[in-house]
């Protein structure tokens, strides 16, 4: 089956100063490849409804756009065909010189490859989209690619590719997702409108929004683990 992941990331200056937030996030949208006109055009449904015309971005909810973000978080926990998993990265618990050779953009792209490789499941195909950032090392992207590719040699890593997330819903909706999940675990409730959006997450899901297991396959938090152990 082939699939599409669409991700954005939150906080990543704390790879270059750790006192920056708590947490770094990695978030990502993923979606069977035939469901992607789906997933455009109910958003662009949900915009016109609400009369909503800027780029969909956590940052962007308040009053006059409360109802608009709650309308895609239904959208989002009422079908199916969406999933979203989220990578937690706490910021003391990053040594970059110990295992990223003092890089952090390096760093970055190895949460990536943790974010993605513990979903890409054998005998699919995946085409995986990143919200673009400018980088030292130009090759980042297909270098990841590259590493996903050898590890997963029974699945297609059919493309990794950088794109302006103003052009892409399935970033955007990444990108709220992600948000919501920054503001809980990095304490930036700003709003009341904000604050609205986590509790009716909470409900949806059922519980307070906190790390979950591998086998969550809805609204998935991988927290990850530097101590090792079993």
């Amino acid at each position: 089956m082939d699939f599409e992941v669409y991700c954005d990331e939150s906080n990543p200056e704390i790879l270059s100063d750790r006192t920056a937030n708590n947490y770094l996030l990695i978030g990502s949208i993923w979606i069977p490849k035939v469901y992607r006109e789906d997933l455009k055009n109910s958003i662009k449904k949900i915009k016109t409804n609400h009369n909503y015309r800027n780029e969909i971005k956590w940052n962007k909810v308040a009053p006059s756009s409360n109802e608009f973000y709650l309308d895609l978080l239904k959208y989002f926990f009422s079908t199916d065909n969406i999933r979203f998993r989220v990578l937690l990265v706490k910021s003391n618990e990053i040594d970059r010189v110990k295992f990223h050779n003092g890089d952090g953009e390096l760093s970055f792209y190895k949460f990536y490859y943790q974010l993605l490789q513990h979903w890409i499941l054998s005998y699919n195909s995946y085409s995986i989209f990143l919200d673009h950032k400018v980088n030292k090392d130009i090759n980042r992207v297909s270098k990841l690619r590259e590493v996903l590719k050898n590890a997963n040699l029974t699945s297609e890593i059919a493309n990794v590719q950088a794109l302006p997330s103003n052009e892409v819903l399935g970033i955007q909706l990444a990108d709220f997702l992600t948000g919501i999940v920054n503001a809980k675990f990095n304490k930036k409730i700003s709003s009341s409108s904000k604050k609205d959006i986590l509790t009716e997450t909470e409900n949806y899901i059922g519980h307070k929004l906190v790390p979950t297991s591998k086998s969550e396959n809805k609204f998935n938090v991988f927290s990850i683990n530097f101590q090792g152990g079993w």
